[in-house]
């Protein structure tokens, strides 16, 4: 994108695919995925539209540089110092629905909370989130179903975009990676509340962290929503306490059992304890952000040093560029 805008975790998104595998010690239905790839092609078709508007031969003459592959006419490429990452421009971001906070805050358009999610910046970009969706989303959705996953993508990325309006005011931002970041937070949640049917968990667990550490400190790049994927991760972990929950080691196949070797509780108090302290976070957490953000509050008057989890500023390059 352009020096002025931004865009969610472009960069990486391939680290997600080496998400740990876990052995279960549990029999359940597996469930077929479909809303994860329905979630993947309309991704594909939104950017493919967007693409179609953006219009490049038409739309940029007079700009420095030329649109990339020509040959495909109206569905070529921004030059590429306008955007590397071969896509559309700012301004057709911004008309289809990306994120800005004054047009949020100040023009009324609540809706481009949920509108940025399913915009992306260029291929790069909608290429490397929809192959990390594809790699955890789809085996989270065999394991609990589209219902529950469905509600961990969409509203982890509304969380996403909430934090990052409260925080990055002055640029535009677009892309999945906040829901996407909503399901790696899920995966550690129902992690930590599943514990004891787990085997090898301590080694599942480390895996999982260094990948989502990792994931995290690459979006302290520049031009990298990474409050965005703080929110989304956020907003996954207790949802996945909420929503993933698993019937402890026993219960199932002790169902048919003499009642006196039976597993009597399908969750250990520990799960409903976890539970309802996500549940609670997470509608307190939802409304206090949503309030500062239509008051038009900037998160970093109350945060001095928070605008460094999004920008680290180096020799290489400056956060305010």
């Amino acid at each position: 994108m352009a020096s002025g805008d931004l865009e969610r975790g472009t960069k990486n998104r391939g680290n997600n695919a080496n998400f740990p595998s876990y052995y279960v010690e549990t029999a359940e239905k597996q469930w077929t995925s479909w809303i994860i790839p329905m979630f993947v092609v309309a991704n594909i078709a939104v950017f493919i539209v967007v693409m179609y508007v953006n219009d490049c031969p038409k739309k940029s003459l007079g700009i420095e540089g030329s649109c990339v592959a020509k040959f495909l006419g109206r569905f070529s490429f921004q030059p590429l110092k306008e955007n590397p990452l071969f896509g559309p421009s700012a301004a057709t971001l911004e008309k289809m629905g990306s994120l800005k906070w004054n047009k949020v805050v100040h023009g009324h358009q609540g809706w481009r909370l949920i509108t940025c999610m399913w915009l992306h910046a260029g291929v790069v970009h909608v290429l490397a989130n929809m192959l990390s969706l594809i790699f955890i989303g789809i085996r989270l959705e065999q394991q609990f179903g589209f219902v529950r996953v469905g509600i961990i993508y969409l509203v982890s990325g509304f969380g996403g975009s909430i934090l990052s309006s409260l925080f990055i005011q002055q640029n535009i931002s677009v892309g999945a990676s906040g829901a996407l970041f909503g399901l790696l937070g899920a995966m550690l949640s129902e992690l930590l509340t599943n514990w004891t049917i787990y085997s090898n968990k301590i080694a599942a667990l480390l895996t999982l962290v260094v990948i989502i550490a990792i994931n995290l400190a690459v979006g302290i790049l520049p031009h990298v929503d990474n409050f965005a994927h703080i929110g989304g991760f956020m907003s996954g972990f207790l949802l996945g306490f909420v929503f993933l929950l698993r019937p402890q080691f026993g219960w199932a196949k002790n169902q048919h059992s003499p009642a006196d070797g039976r597993v009597k509780s399908k969750h250990k108090a520990y799960q409903y304890v976890l539970m309802l302290a996500a549940a609670v976070l997470l509608i307190v957490g939802f409304t206090l952000a949503l309030v500062m953000l239509f008051k038009g509050e900037n998160g970093n008057d109350h945060c001095s040093w928070c605008h460094y989890l999004s920008c680290v500023p180096t020799s290489k390059w400056n956060c305010r560029s």
